[in-house]
């Protein structure tokens, strides 16, 4: 299978502006890149203090704009903590830019961290079990909605008593969803396993480190416990290598002789400036 590039992209500092992302993503099409996915947080990751937080864009007004800008590229979220967010209102987002994006959109979904700002600083339970609970029915309830059947559901978290949600998405059978996790868990693994892609990560000291011997690994855990022999996707996250292309492209095919389908690029200030990433973006995906 051919692997497929996106750009990573976070919503705080310089890239909470919309219209920015939108610029972003149309430039990604054009240069080639075959997706552009954005991260769903309250409050930016790097935030030390409430008292000096960065500005963080709503990822779904985003998304609007990136899906009317571009007309190709895959757009989606990396990953959405569903345990924070009740699944009837998500399921109208999605759907909503299902159909803006004419089936461009996928769904990144996990337990959503760091925890302290995105659940405990709203008095939310931030326990692990309980927001894989959460994720587990919430993911029952969203695709149950987005079946435009009537439906109903009575679980520890979430009610739901005879609601047809109208339309349905362009993408059938469903929009599809990538499981987010951070190695070694395996639990987000088995999660992946019964829907459309796996997104993991792997942090030494806060710092991406996935190698292709552990996504190897990572592949060959999911696929025991896959069910389905539907397409599934397995997303590469990749390192901060910046301008080094011929060590970014290395790296690609690193991932894909490992069983990726997608390699993410990260961008941010870590690649300079916003002009810096402009022209970065610009010269395409690793051996364009």
């Amino acid at each position: 299978m051919t692997l497929r590039f996106a750009i990573d992209s976070p919503i705080s500092g310089d890239y909470s502006d919309p219209r920015l992302l939108g610029r972003l993503a149309l430039l990604a099409e054009q240069s080639g890149w075959d997706g552009f996915f954005i991260w769903d947080h309250l409050s930016s990751p790097g935030d030390s203090s409430p008292d000096e937080p960065l500005p963080v864009v709503d990822p779904w007004v985003a998304l609007a704009v990136m899906a009317v800008k571009t007309h190709k590229i895959r757009i989606g979220t990396a990953v959405t903590p569903i345990p924070r967010r009740r699944p009837w209102k998500l399921a109208r987002e999605t759907v909503s830019l299902d159909r803006l994006s004419d089936g461009r959109l996928t769904l990144g979904v996990g337990l959503g961290e760091p925890a302290g700002s995105e659940y405990e600083r709203f008095g939310e339970d931030s326990a692990p079990l309980i927001r894989a609970a959460k994720l587990d029915e919430g993911l029952e309830v969203l695709t149950g909605l987005w079946s435009g059947q009537p439906f109903s559901h009575r679980g520890e978290r979430f009610s739901v008593q005879d609601a047809r949600f109208l339309p349905t998405p362009v993408q059938s059978p469903r929009i599809p969803i990538w499981v987010g996790g951070q190695w070694p868990n395996r639990a987000p693994l088995r999660r992946a396993a019964r829907w459309d892609g796996v997104y993991p990560i792997y942090l030494v000291d806060g710092a991406p480190a996935m190698t292709p011997a552990i996504l190897n690994t990572i592949v060959e855990y999911v696929g025991e416990h896959r069910k389905s022999h539907d397409p599934f996707d397995v997303v590469a996250p990749g390192a901060h290598l910046g301008h080094d292309r011929p060590r970014l492209s290395d790296a690609a095919a690193s991932y894909a002789e490992a069983g990726a389908t997608w390699y993410a690029a990260p961008i941010g200030p870590e690649l300079g400036t916003v002009a810096e990433v402009k022209a970065w973006i610009a010269a395409g995906p690793p051996g364009a």
